[in-house]
């Protein structure tokens, strides 16, 4: 259950934004994945600033964090919803849904991956060749 729950209406812009913090920290805290792609980004992050990256570089690297992040907080809910639907017992279609969206973070963050190659590398490169 939620703790320290503010007072709101059930239809409140506020209470949207607070559960989907909420939910947010749930997947920071309980996925260990989640945390090292968190790690990640952020040195992502700190190399950027330190190699001086465009302004759309910079919007590449956002989006791009944004979306393994997003695949991870997916891929909780896939687990979760999965566990719902079977009482946690073991089903052969709850191994393939749960692999499924394993797979679909393990795809977001290999593409994530080529695209810190392609910003990162040239701007590693020049500082050796200038």
């Amino acid at each position: 259950m939620v703790k320290n729950k503010p007072q709101m209406q059930s239809n409140s812009l506020m209470r949207s934004f607070w559960c989907a913090g909420v939910g947010l920290a749930h997947v920071v805290r309980t996925q260990r994945n989640a945390r090292i792609d968190l790690v990640i980004g952020l040195l992502a992050i700190i190399l950027a600033f330190l190699l001086h990256l465009s302004s759309v570089e910079w919007a590449v690297l956002f989006v791009v964090i944004g979306l393994v992040l997003s695949a991870e907080a997916f891929n909780t809910v896939a687990e979760v919803v999965v566990d719902l639907a079977t009482g946690g017992e073991y089903s052969e279609e709850a191994r393939i849904a749960k692999d499924a969206a394993a797979g679909a973070v393990l795809m977001t963050a290999i593409v994530a991956l080529l695209v810190g190659v392609f910003l990162f590398i040239p701007h590693i490169i020049s500082l050796f060749t200038k």
